[in-house]
């Protein structure tokens, strides 16, 4: 364990969102092994709602939203507040916030806003997937590439309506997770008392995903 990090608080928590099919799980996997490489005990959470479809062979009803959202967060909180075998980073694989935007694209449900924001308060660094993959079909879970560019602004909303940072995240293959790094270290730096580079998330103000074509590597300013 890093003692930078410290074991008696809970463990930092790096959320990775964004729409369908724009590699989320990936860039989870990878992260958490380049994490673990670095020498810190790292942990991924899954997406709980890829494990309610496998078990039920559908999709949630309306009325099954809200119990995943709060299983996808409590997940999150038991792997951070871990004792037996606490951790210093866990990687979530998407928050509850994605089931919130997804039930007010689908049900026009909005109700899941203020609890799944509320959890998403919790991540100390938030990855903004891009919506710059090839989508790839995947069984029940996706809809089609057509709701990508709704489901990205609905997301971008929540994020910035409520105050929330995030880095957005682009580019092919180890371009992705490169980029994803510099944003961890750059929240590293952060934490430091006198930090010595100034952190600005990528379209974290505008939310316009033109801004992002210059990439997530190339946007720390001093």
């Amino acid at each position: 364990m890093n003692p930078g990090l410290g074991a008696a608080r809970p463990a930092a928590l790096i959320a990775i969102v964004g729409a369908e099919s724009c590699g989320k799980s990936t860039l989870a996997r990878t992260l958490t092994a380049r994490l673990r490489a670095d020498g810190l005990e790292a942990v991924c959470i899954d997406e709980y709602l890829r494990e309610f479809c496998e078990q039920h062979g559908r999709t949630p009803r309306p009325d099954e939203q809200a119990a995943i959202a709060a299983e996808q967060s409590r997940r999150i909180a038991a792997a951070r507040h871990a004792r037996l075998l606490p951790v210093d980073v866990v990687v979530a694989d998407t928050t509850a916030l994605m089931t919130a935007v997804y039930s007010e694209m689908i049900f026009g449900d909005r109700s899941l806003h203020e609890a799944a924001l509320a959890a998403h308060r919790q991540a100390d660094l938030t990855l903004l997937m891009a919506t710059d993959l090839p989508w790839v079909a995947d069984g029940l879970q996706r809809d089609g590439p057509q709701v990508r560019a709704p489901v990205d602004r609905l997301l971008r909303g929540l994020l910035l309506g409520a105050g929330l940072g995030f880095s957005v995240i682009a580019g092919q293959g180890e371009v992705r997770l490169q980029a994803a790094w510099a944003a961890w270290q750059a929240w590293q730096r952060s934490r430091g008392p006198k930090p010595k580079i100034r952190w600005n998330h990528v379209c974290g103000r505008c939310g316009d995903p033109a801004c992002e074509r210059h990439g997530l590597a190339r946007s720390a300013h001093t």
